[in-house]
């Protein structure tokens, strides 16, 4: 994990967090950025939390549903805006690489050691 400082993505560890996902990670004071990569057939479940995210697909393809709403499919390039407090789920048809922001940070993603 990188929190200052200029490196590239080739610096960052890679943090398998399951047997689908793995990520790295910078964290900065109020912001926290993950590139994350998905295999296919992956279904975190739905969730909430306080803090604003960002998401942009740039490989693969993920669906998500933001509260009530029908399901929207992203491919690479598309960008996901999800405001703090909204129930959100997503899922991996495909092995999806993507980007996700969140601010403030989420003490809960930061890596235990």
């Amino acid at each position: 994990m990188k929190t200052s400082g200029q490196f590239t993505i080739a610096d960052l560890d890679v943090e398998k967090l399951n047997e689908t996902t793995s990520r790295r990670l910078v964290v900065g004071k109020n912001v926290m950025l993950q590139l994350v990569s998905v295999k296919g057939g992956s279904r975190p479940p739905a969730h909430a939390h306080p803090h604003e995210q960002l998401i942009w697909i740039t490989s693969g393809l993920m669906r998500y549903r933001l509260g009530d709403a029908e399901a929207k499919d992203c491919q690479p390039g598309s960008l996901v805006v999800i405001p703090g407090g909204v129930r959100h789920e997503t899922w991996f048809p495909e092995d999806t690489d993507l980007i996700e922001i969140f601010s403030p940070i989420r003490e809960d993603l930061l890596p235990k050691s």
